[in-house]
């Protein structure tokens, strides 16, 4: 069978930028690609999962469409395009061109009518034919032979619509009614009226009654009440917006089905492009496994600092000047470099007399790169494979550490007085990692660190931070990839024990070479920018703090999990009963399509929002919380999926990453991830523990202390990050609430209802406290409706009267919003900087998002620096005092420690203070601490 795939280029290129936009792809130019890599993998799916026999990728042209000039309306009120997506048009093209896979676009037509015509067309010749779309009304050109596929979305599987799936999604007997529902209830994304005050349920249930619009007002007497009113007022516009809605199906282009095959692709022309773009995965993926960035021109040097403005990439104004830019490229950039064509020394360092010669060299330098190569990934629980040195470019060594422990411990102690000379400078490649794995074999790395991982996070905190991305964007340089040495995963993955030491000792010795030479870079801009301070005072003094923490652990209790998944499985079970009864059937509680059918169908209960794009009712946890006053049957299902979540991500999964060496837990902080600088950690991730239910809760009571010579401590700062807003606003009405230590919700609630403070009553505090936390995420009044369950107009009153009593705030989100636009980024108050890139977009939706992520940076950055300052100055007092006790996590603004029981009232006192004294504020910070056997006790 034929098959033709019709792809709706635009609305495929908005739904891959939008699907990306809490966290872009921003490559190393600063140039936004989320539109074009995920427009790729959606063409690349569809070839290689659906094998289709004829391709069209088709857009809408420039130049007015006849539907424009008749009606000024018509899609008049769209929003800008936004500007990453006009720069990332061209791109797309010319890749496109460069695959060889044929385009349509004809003046004066929407793409809409130019897929309908071929779609037709090509059915009428025996073709099967699938349009790419995620748009509603181009389900009314299916037949039998054409239909609507869906690509996947937002983490929901791809979807097929035939004529029998959209009957019963649009509830109609044809396709072709689509029309004159959208005639009715119109479309505002194209700006079609429709009738107003008819939406969808009442224009479904018209044309379910009466077939079209035409037969209605031929039967308009039988049509009653207002609804009646309403047609006859807007007869005109109804006739107008269907026929706006009606996609042409006999378009002024030919189809020839050999116009249509797909061709060789051009590899070399993509090579040049996907280099450009920085895409190695999607690159290898369409290009092949010998696809390398560096095999085509590319830029050798840095333009982070030339390219934050997205509009200085409006000089590809078209795909034939990006071409004209990658040939201009070819003749004036060097070809890029890897192992192969590079000039270097790496040596192996296999006998005592190069040991010793290594030694003096080493000893001799300021400052020297080194990486360790392991077992595994995991730091804790791992055997050293070998150890590379380097300490000038193109230069380095490597170190092979045998397999017997002895004779292992024996070489590296060699290392061990280099390694520990404060005197000299390290350097590293996430060197917390090479830190905790010579932790474990008695070498403590000291002396000034300089991790480049770190540095290029604070450079760039947007973009990817891995040697080999860094390589090849500073350097222009394409390392050895780990695969290329071990291949890859999979059961049989082999370790690097298993390559032959020639091979290896390239490998470690050019991560050691090349991470050198990203110092040399990143230290001038670290050394001559704002970020001085915040790299050498806060971030490379939190290294050692995290190594400890991670080799220390913590101890878990494997007794209590096990009684508590006993527990919770028997709860489960009970729970499901019970909803299976209250339903009155037998269905998949976990198919959010079965619970939802029988939810708002077969029990008839009232659904709250709109259904998914798939015309699925939504049985999310805040579709689920906004029935549990109508039916207990939500809190049953609210009930079941915590109890589940709880038992499979915590209680059942502690155990089991239990370090056997240690019979401790050993979590890994990321100290490189959020770029709001908040710290991060993996197996476990900790902070996404449960708080908000006792069920949740109750996980903390796993965590225990050391032995019976040791107790749990929290620490735990007190609204840190509203404290901060009324800092750094200078807020009178809220630092005042700070400084009188009044409850600051009831506060904000007495001055946002004017009442006395006594005379607040929960719901006042409930929706002051909303709002207190809301405004700190720039939140709206429709979202504010939403959380609180009041109107809209409430809502809005609620955040007016709430900036009139904090005017400060107020002030403060204004001067923000208009710092970012003058400037492109916001600060902390350490000047951590956050980039808000889109802050000038003349789409709304766009602008908006980087308006909130502006008010919100500077407050959620100063929280977490807050307390990576107060935990380098506690551990500085530990050391200094010499005392055993051990911070053992960092949860959001929480502390813990293992407290040695002698030591208690003075680690208290210490915690206290250094956390109260970590930064100055302008209201007094409040720090909760707690002692018990567990965490849960202790919190």
């Amino acid at each position: 069978m034929k098959k033709l795939y019709l792809f709706d280029s635009f609305a495929l290129i908005y739904r891959a930028y939008f699907a990306f936009q809490k966290n872009p792809l921003i490559n190393s130019k600063g140039f936004n690609v989320s539109a074009i890599q995920g427009f790729l993998n959606t063409i690349w799916e569809i070839k290689t999962k659906y094998n289709p026999t004829h391709y069209a990728i088709v857009f809408d042209a420039a130049a007015q469409t006849d539907r424009q000039a008749e009606h000024e309306f018509y899609k008049a009120q769209r929003q800008e395009t936004p500007d990453d997506i006009v720069t990332s048009i061209p791109y797309i093209k010319s890749i496109i061109k460069a695959m060889n896979m044929p385009v349509v676009e004809i003046n004066g037509f929407e793409a809409d009518d130019l897929i309908g015509t071929l779609a037709v067309k090509a059915a009428a010749e025996g073709f099967e034919c699938y349009i790419v779309s995620p748009d509603k009304d181009l389900g009314q050109v299916a037949s039998d032979k054409i239909f609507i596929h869906k690509p996947p979305f937002m983490g929901k599987p791809a979807e097929v619509l035939g004529v029998a799936e959209l009957n019963r999604k649009w509830e109609i007997k044809n396709p072709k009614e689509i029309i004159d529902i959208l005639g009715l209830w119109g479309d505002a994304v194209d700006n079609i009226p429709g009738v107003k005050g008819i939406g969808e349920k009442g224009a479904k249930m018209l044309i379910r009654q009466f077939g079209s619009i035409e037969n209605i007002y031929e039967n308009i007497d039988q049509v009653k009440g207002a609804i009646k009113d309403k047609l006859i007022e807007h007869k005109e516009m109804a006739l107008i917006s269907k026929k706006l809605a009606t996609i042409i199906t006999d378009a002024p282009i030919d189809w020839n089905e050999d116009d249509f095959i797909l061709k060789e692709f051009n590899k070399e022309k993509l090579a040049e492009i996907f280099a450009e773009l920085e895409f190695r995965t999607l690159g290898k993926k369409i290009i092949g496994d010998d696809y390398s960035m560096n095999d085509t021109a590319k830029n050798t040097v840095n333009t982070k600092a030339v390219t934050k403005n997205p509009s200085q990439f409006s000089m590809f104004a078209s795909a034939d000047a990006i071409e004209e830019n990658s040939s201009q490229q070819k003749q004036s950039i060097s070809f890029g470099k890897n192992i192969n064509n590079t000039e270097h020394e790496y040596f192996l360092i296999d006998s005592q007399e190069k040991t010793d010669e290594l030694l003096k060299k080493l000893n001799a330098a300021d400052k020297i790169c080194f990486d360790t190569e392991t077992t595994s990934v995991n730091a804790n629980n791992c055997e050293l494979v070998g150890i590379s040195f380097s300490i000038k470019p193109f230069e380095a060594y490597y170190v092979p550490i045998p397999s017997d422990q002895k004779e292992a411990i024996k070489l590296i102690h060699q290392f061990k007085n280099i390694l520990e000379n404060k005197k000299i400078t390290k350097i590293g490649q996430n060197i917390k990692f090479d830190q905790l794995v010579l932790k474990w074999y008695d070498i403590d790395v000291q002396g000034i660190l300089f991790d480049t991982m770190l540095a290029h996070y604070l450079i760039d905190a947007d973009t990817k931070h891995n040697m080999n991305v860094l390589a090849e964007n500073y350097l222009g340089y394409s390392p050895v990839s780990i695969e290329e040495l071990i291949g890859k995963k999979g059961p049989k993955q082999i370790t690097m024990r298993d390559v032959p030491v020639e091979n290896v000792k390239e490998y470690a010795a050019e991560d050691a070479d090349i991470t050198l030479q990203l110092f040399d870079v990143f230290k001038k801009e670290i050394d001559q920018t704002h970020l001085h301070k915040l790299f050498y005072e806060v971030e490379t003094p939190l290294i050692p703090v995290l190594t400890e923490m991670e080799y220390e652990g913590v101890r878990i209790d494997t007794a209590f999990l096990k009684q508590y998944s006993d527990e919770i499985a028997h709860d489960i079970i009970s729970l499901k009963e019970e909803i299976l009864s209250v339903c009155g059937a037998q269905f998949n509680i976990d198919s959010p399509k079965q619970l939802g059918d029988i939810l708002f169908e077969k029990m008839g209960i009232k659904y709250p929002g709109k259904k998914t794009k798939s015309g699925q009712y939504s049985t999310d946890e805040e579709t689920l919380q906004k029935i549990v006053h109508e039916h207990p049957i939500a809190e049953k299902l609210l009930d079941y999926r915590e109890f589940t979540k709880l038992k499979s991500t915590y209680v059942d999964a502690l155990p089991n990453l239990i370090n056997p060496k240690t019979n401790r837990l050993h979590t890994t902080f990321n100290q490189a991830i959020a770029a709001t600088g908040r710290l991060s950690s993996v197996n476990p991730n900790l902070q996404n523990i449960p708080v908000k239910t006792d069920r949740g809760k109750k996980i903390r009571q796993a965590f225990i202390q050391k032995d019976d010579q040791h107790i749990i401590l929290s620490a735990d700062y007190s609204q840190i990050e509203l404290r901060i807003v009324a800092s750094i606003s200078e807020d009178e009405n809220m630092m005042e609430a700070f400084k009188k230590n009044l409850d600051i919700h009831a506060a904000t609630a007495a001055n946002v209802f004017g009442v006395e403070l006594e005379h607040v009553t929960s719901e006042m505090r409930r929706q002051a406290k909303m709002v207190n936390f809301g405004i700190i995420y720039g939140i709206s009044a429709f979202g504010l409706a939403q959380r609180l369950g009041i109107p809209r107009t409430e809502a809005a009153n609620l955040i007016e009267q709430y900036f009139v009593k904090f005017s400060g705030i107020k002030r403060y989100m204004d001067n923000t919003i208009n710092f970012a636009k003058e400037n492109g980024f916001v600060e902390t108050l350490l000047h951590r900087r956050r980039y808000v890139r889109d802050i000038n977009a003349g789409n709304w939706t766009v602008r908006g998002f980087a308006e909130r992520n502006a008010i919100n940076a500077p407050i959620q950055g100063t929280a977490a620096d807050m307390i990576k300052v107060a935990m380098i100055n506690i551990h500085k007092q530990l050391k200094a005092r010499n005392l055993q006790s051990k911070m053992i996590l960092q949860v959001h603004d929480e502390l813990l420690f293992d407290v040695y029981l002698p030591e208690k009232e003075e680690i208290g006192k210490i915690v206290t203070e250094e956390m109260q004294n970590a930064l100055p504020l302008r209201v007094p910070v409040e720090v909760s601490t707690g002692f018990g056997n567990n965490w849960l006790e202790a919190h």
